[in-house]
C-alpha cells in the first residue's frame, strides 16, 4: 500500500481497507492534497482484487470540518495535481476557471467516489460539516457515533448548499429545506431517523462496529457485491439524481457569481468562520 501526505491507509484484514483522513490539527479539513490522496487510495483499493470493502474514517476529534478554505502550497487544480475529469479550462479567467475547478475537485470527484465498484462505509464521529457531508454521502453506508453532528452552513455564506447537492435525497425535501435555511446541526439519531445514517453506536465502539459490518459484507461474493451496488446506484440515477445534482451545481455557481459582484469574493464574508475571513481591505 502507498503512503500519503494527508491520509493513512490501513489493512485491518486482507479483504478490508481503512482509509483514515489524517489532518487532525485542521479537523480533517479537505484541502487539495487530501482530495487527490483520497482519490489515489480509493483507486488502489478498487484495483486490488483482494479488497472487498473500503472504510473511510477520520483521525482526531472530528470526522471532517469540510473544505479547507485557507490558502495552501498546492492549490492549483489541474496544475499541482493531474486532473481526473475531462472539463479543462482551469487557467481561464472568471467564472470559466472557477467552474472548471469546482467541477473537478468537488462535483466529478465526489461522483467518482460514489460510483466506486466496491462497497464503502463512512465511519463518522464528532463534527461532519459541509464538505464533510459530501465525503460521507459519497459512501454507500454511514455508521455514526452517538456524539456525531452534521451540518451544512453554506447558505450562511450566500451559497445554496455544498456542491454535491443530495440533501433532498438524504434527508427528504422538507428536512433538507429546514437544515439548509437555518444552518442548524442535526444529531446522529436524527440522521438515523431520516434514513441518512444506517447505524448509531457508542463512540468507544465505533471502529469495532464498523469493522464488524465490513467483515460481514466482505464474506459475500465480490461480483455480487459490485453488481448489487451498481443496481442500487442505477435505480437512484433513473430517479433523476445525477440531473438534480448537476442543476444544483449550476445554481451554486450562480451564487458565486452574485457574491463576487456584491462582495468582491465568491462567498458572503459575513458567513465565513473568523479563521478564514479576510480583513475588509483584502476582500475589496
Amino acid at each position: 500500500m502507498s503512503s500519503f501526505e494527508t491520509i493513512l491507509v490501513e489493512r485491518p484484514e486482507p479483504a478490508i481497507v481503512r482509509v483514515v483522513m489524517n489532518r487532525p490539527e485542521a479537523r480533517n479539513a479537505q484541502n487539495l492534497q487530501m482530495t487527490y490522496d483520497l482519490n489515489a487510495a480509493f483507486d488502489e483499493a478498487v484495483q486490488d482484487d483482494a479488497v472487498k470493502v473500503i472504510i473511510l474514517a477520520g483521525n482526531g476529534p472530528h470526522f471532517s470540518s469540510g473544505h479547507d478554505l485557507r490558502p495552501g502550497g498546492k492549490n492549483g487544480a489541474g496544475t499541482d495535481f493531474p486532473p481526473i475529469g475531462n472539463w479543462g479550462g482551469f487557467a481561464e479567467p472568471n467564472a470559466h476557471g472557477r467552474f472548471a475547478r469546482e467541477q473537478e475537485i468537488y462535483l466529478q470527484i465526489t461522483r467518482r467516489w460514489r460510483n466506486l465498484a466496491k462497497p464503502t462505509i463512512a465511519e463518522v464521529h464528532g463534527k461532519c460539516i459541509a464538505g464533510g457531508l459530501m465525503l460521507a454521502w459519497a459512501c454507500d453506508l454511514i455508521v455514526a457515533s452517538d456524539d456525531a453532528q452534521f451540518c451544512d452552513p453554506v447558505v450562511t455564506m450566500g451559497v445554496c448548499g455544498v456542491e454535491w447537492f443530495v440533501h433532498p435525497w438524504e434527508l427528504g425535501p422538507r428536512k433538507a429545506k429546514e437544515f439548509l435555511f437555518t444552518a442548524d446541526s442535526w444529531s446522529a439519531e436524527q440522521a438515523h431517523q431520516l434514513g441518512m445514517v444506517n447505524q448509531v453506536v457508542p463512540r468507544a465502539e465505533l471502529s469495532a462496529r464498523v469493522l464488524e459490518l465490513a467483515r460481514r459484507i466482505a464474506s459475500k461474493p465480490s461480483f455480487a457485491l459490485k453488481l448489487t451496488k451498481e443496481a442500487v446506484n442505477r435505480s437512484v440515477d433513473v430517479m433523476g439524481q445525477p440531473a438534480a445534482i448537476d442543476q444544483a451545481f449550476a445554481l451554486h455557481q450562480l451564487c458565486h457569481a452574485h457574491n463576487l459582484q456584491e462582495f468582491g469574493m465568491i462567498v458572503d464574508p459575513s458567513g465565513l468562520h473568523p479563521s478564514v475571513r479576510k480583513p475588509p481591505a483584502a476582500a475589496e
